[in-house]
């Protein structure tokens, strides 16, 4: 086995860390590299003809960023509460910024490959696909995103699924 091969395996068997957040009595985590900031809500722009969990767009700095309100589109809420705790995690997504509305966030958590578990088949409000992982740490289970996938899936329509 090469060096880059052994780097690789080291670097799986270490794990990665994952920002953790809470929509409703869910806890998730995403990989803490798509990871662009954390914003406090503040209601965006609404752009007509969008599904309604796509809340609008903000200015971040210059750059317009559509914000998704992922309870909205992962637990069919039709009127989530907007409170002190509301945050938009903003993500860098396959060379586009899209923020997205949760609950709130938790921490960051390092999860070892061995603290990671298959996802068993089963109904869901998310894809299959976009689900790495379900991550076990002390009394805790995270349902870990592959959040490029979720973004990307065909009725977000955020990022192009051929990017």
């Amino acid at each position: 086995m090469n060096d880059a091969a052994m780097q690789a395996l080291g670097a799986a068997a270490q794990g990665k860390e994952y920002l953790t957040f809470r929509i409703a009595e869910e806890e998730y985590g995403i990989d803490i590299l798509k990871v662009r900031e954390i914003r406090r809500y503040e209601a965006p722009t609404r752009i007509a003809r969008t599904p309604a969990f796509i809340k609008g767009v903000v200015n971040l700095r210059g750059t317009i960023v559509p914000i998704v309100d992922l309870r909205m589109k992962l637990h069919r809420s039709s009127a989530p509460h907007y409170g002190d705790f509301t945050v938009v995690i903003i993500l860098n997504l396959l060379d586009r910024v899209v923020g997205v509305v949760v609950d709130s966030v938790s921490d960051v958590l390092h999860l070892k490959s061995d603290e990671i578990s298959n996802v068993p088949e089963f109904d869901s409000a998310i894809d299959h696909e976009c689900i790495e992982g379900l991550g076990s740490v002390a009394q805790r289970m995270l349902i870990l995103l592959d959040i490029e996938k979720l973004m990307s899936s065909v009725d977000m329509g955020l990022v192009p699924a051929d990017a």
